[in-house]
């Protein structure tokens, strides 16, 4: 009689995400940073040298950006 060949057992693999729940919650709050900071620098007001648009502003979006690296970069 021929015997039965039986395939290998496939273990399931558990694949972990790259990104957790946190991080992508940072990662939200980081892109509503910069989206306050533009904002800001459009202004309502005439005044293009506005210290709002020209220092904090800024100032701003590159916070956003950074607690952005730091939400990927959290373990």
């Amino acid at each position: 009689m021929a015997e039965k060949k039986s395939a290998p057992v496939k273990q399931e693999e558990k694949t972990d995400m790259v990104f957790t729940k946190k991080n992508y919650q940072l990662y939200l709050i980081a892109i509503a940073i910069v989206l306050v900071g533009f904002i800001l620098m459009i202004g309502t007001t005439g005044d293009i040298y506005d210290t709002r648009r020209t220092l904090i502003s800024p100032m701003i979006v590159l916070f956003g950006f950074g607690f952005g690296i730091y939400a990927i970069l959290k373990d």
